[in-house]
C-alpha cells in the first residue's frame, strides 16, 4: 500500500473544520513535500514526525513522501497535525495495519522528536466539529483529554507515537479519559464585597450590573476603591453553566491558553494595560487571533484608566458592546470571534485626578477637564449604562468594623434576579436585561406611565441618545427585577439616570464654560 488517509481537524477562528491527511509514497529519490496551504509549522513537521518515527523504533522509508492536506484551498495552521501525518506513513508504508474501527477516527496531536505526543491549541472546537461530522471518537495527546471530553465526543488519550499505533492496529485503548469536573460556584472569599469600605452607590451599581449583564464605568480620584470594586464583580455573578463552560474553554483553547485543568470552571476577568492597541484588544494580527474581548467572553472585561487608552482602541470597542461578536476580516478570509462581555472600566475625573477630592485641591480647569473627559467619546459612553462617582473614604468610615454585605449575600440576589429574566425573556446567556432587543425590552418590560414621563423629563434636561435612554430603561428594569417588582416604576427609572453621572459632570462642566 502506496496511498493512506487519516482524518484530523483544523483551526479557523474558534471553529474546528475538517481536514484529511493524504500521504503517498512514490518510487524516486527520497524527498518530502506538503502541499494544500501550509504554513510554516505545518511544513516543519517533516523534520518532527521523520525524528519522531525513527526514535519510536519504526523506519522512515527511502521514497518520495507527498502529504495533501484537504481541502487544499483552506490556509493550513498549527502542528497538530504531526501526529496524523505520522500514522499516515507509517500505514502507507505497512508499518502500520489499521483497524476497521479506526475509520471513524479524527486524529490530532503535536510530535516530540523522542515520539511523545504534546497538547495541541483549540482541541475542544476541534472535538466538537469531529462529534458534528459524524466521527466516533478523537485521538489526541494526554494533556487535552479533560478539555475535549466537553464536546460529548468519545475521547482517547495516548502519550506518545507508539501507543497511537498500537490503538490503530486494533489494541484496547486505555480508560484514561476523565468526565469535566463540576463546575463550583465562585467563592470570592479572597475578594469579598464585605472588604470594601464605604461606596454604597458603586456598590449598589457593581449589583445591578451583576444582576442585568450591565456595563459599569467608575469615575473617581485615585485610592477610591474603583479598581477594588471592579475586581470583585466575577464573585458576584452566578457560575457558568456547562454550556458557557464549553463556550469560554473553546476560545481560551483556541488562543492557546487553556484554562487550568481543561475546562474553565469560572468566568474570566481580563485587565489590558492601557498601552494596549486596538488589534490587541478586539482582535487581529497576521493569524487573526482573538483579543481581550473574546478572551473576556462569558466574564469581565476591566479596563482601568479608561481616558489613557488611544482613540483608537476605544473606538474598536463600540462594535462588539453592540453586537457581542467581533469579525476579523483578512485578504483571503474572516473570522467571527464571541464577544459576550460585561465592561467594567475606571478613570480619574479630570488630568491630575483630583477633581471631588474633599481635602485635594484639583489643578484643571474647566476646560482641561471637559478636554480629558471628551476622550470617552458619546457614542462608546452611550453603550456604558452605568456610570458611578466614587468619593475618599473617611478615616472614620475606613476605620470602622467591616459590616457590609458579603459578595454572597448578593450573589444570592444577583441569581434570584437573574431567573426573572430568563422567565420573562427566555432562557440562555443572552436572556439579560441588557442584551434584550431594544423593541422587545419597551414592549415586554412592563414600563409604567410614570417610569415614562420621569425618563422623558431627562431627556429634556440632558440632551440623551436613543441608545442612553433605552440603557436607562434597561438598568430601571433590572432595578425592579432585584426587588422582585413585575411593573417598573418612576423611581427606578430615577436610580437609573442617578447612575449616569457622566452625563451630569459634562452637562456641568459646559455651564461652567
Amino acid at each position: 500500500m502506496s496511498l493512506a488517509r487519516v482524518h484530523s481537524a483544523g483551526l479557523r477562528g474558534v471553529d474546528g473544520v475538517p481536514v484529511l491527511v493524504e500521504l503517498d509514497l512514490a518510487k524516486g529519490l527520497p524527498s518530502y513535500a506538503t502541499v494544500g496551504l501550509p504554513d510554516g509549522a505545518v511544513k516543519e513537521s517533516r523534520e518532527r514526525v521523520a525524528a519522531a518515527v525513527r526514535n519510536s523504533g519504526y523506519e522512515w522509508p527511502r521514497r518520495r513522501v507527498t502529504v495533501n492536506l484537504a481541502p487544499a484551498r483552506a490556509r493550513k495552521q498549527g502542528t497538530h497535525y504531526d501526529l496524523p501525518i505520522a500514522l499516515a506513513l507509517l500505514a502507507a508504508s505497512g508499518q502500520l495495519v489499521s483497524d476497521e474501527r479506526t475509520a471513524g477516527w479524527c486524529v490530532v496531536g503535536e510530535l516530540s522528536l523522542d515520539g511523545r505526543v504534546r497538547p495541541v491549541a483549540g482541541a475542544l472546537a476541534m472535538a466538537c466539529r469531529a462529534k458534528a461530522d459524524g466521527f466516533t471518537a478523537i485521538v489526541l495527546p494526554e494533556e487535552n483529554a479533560a478539555e475535549a471530553s466537553a464536546s460529548g465526543l468519545r475521547v482517547i488519550p495516548v502519550c506518545d507515537l507508539r501507543e497511537a499505533v498500537e490503538l490503530a492496529s486494533g489494541a484496547p485503548p486505555r480508560d484514561r479519559a476523565a468526565a469535566p469536573p463540576a463546575l463550583p460556584p465562585p467563592s470570592g472569599a479572597d475578594l469579598d464585597l464585605a472588604d470594601v469600605k464605604g461606596q454604597e452607590t458603586a456598590k449598589r451599581a457593581l449589583e445591578l450590573a451583576a444582576a442585568g449583564g450591565h456595563n459599569l464605568l467608575l469615575v473617581g480620584p485615585p485610592g477610591t476603591g474603583k479598581s477594588m470594586l471592579a475586581r470583585r464583580l466575577p464573585g458576584l455573578l452566578p457560575p457558568p453553566s456547562p454550556e458557557e463552560s464549553a463556550e469560554v474553554t473553546r476560545v481560551l483553547s483556541a488562543f492557546g491558553a487553556p484554562p487550568e485543568g481543561g475546562v474553565a470552571r469560572a468566568r474570566p476577568f481580563r485587565a489590558p494595560h492601557h498601552t494596549a492597541s486596538a488589534q490587541s484588544l478586539v482582535g487581529g494580527g497576521p493569524s487573526a487571533r482573538p483579543g481581550e474581548v473574546s478572551l473576556a467572553h462569558g466574564g469581565v472585561l476591566f479596563l482601568d484608566e479608561l481616558a489613557e487608552f488611544g482613540r483608537p482602541a476605544l473606538e474598536a470597542l463600540r462594535q462588539p458592546l453592540e453586537d457581542r461578536v467581533v469579525r476579523v476580516t483578512r485578504a483571503r478570509d474572516a473570522f467571527d470571534y464571541p464577544a459576550r462581555f460585561q465592561l467594567v472600566a475606571a478613570s480619574n475625573p479630570c488630568p491630575c485626578g483630583w477633581r471631588g477630592h474633599p481635602r485635594r485641591a484639583c489643578e484643571c480647569g474647566p476646560h482641561e477637564t471637559a478636554r480629558y473627559l471628551s476622550r470617552l467619546s458619546g457614542p462608546l459612553l452611550d453603550r456604558v449604562d452605568l456610570q458611578v462617582e466614587t468619593t475618599a473614604v473617611r478615616f472614620e468610615e475606613w476605620s470602622r468594623p467591616a459590616s457590609a454585605e458579603s459578595s454572597a449575600s448578593v450573589r444570592a440576589r444577583v441569581a434570584a434576579a437573574r431567573e426573572r429574566q430568563a422567565a420573562r425573556w427566555g432562557a440562555g446567556p443572552g436572556a439579560l436585561n441588557a442584551f434584550v432587543d431594544a423593541p422587545r425590552l419597551r414592549k415586554e418590560g412592563r414600563f409604567t406611565d410614570e417610569a415614562l414621563r420621569t425618563l422623558g423629563a431627562a431627556e429634556a434636561a440632558y440632551a440623551l441618545s436613543a441608545r442612553a435612554l433605552d440603557r436607562a430603561l434597561r438598568v430601571a428594569r433590572t432595578a425592579a427585577d432585584l426587588a422582585g417588582r413585575e411593573a417598573v416604576e418612576g423611581g427606578a427609572v430615577r436610580e437609573a439616570l442617578n447612575l449616569r453621572a457622566l452625563e451630569r459632570l459634562r452637562a456641568g462642566l459646559g455651564e461652567a464654560a
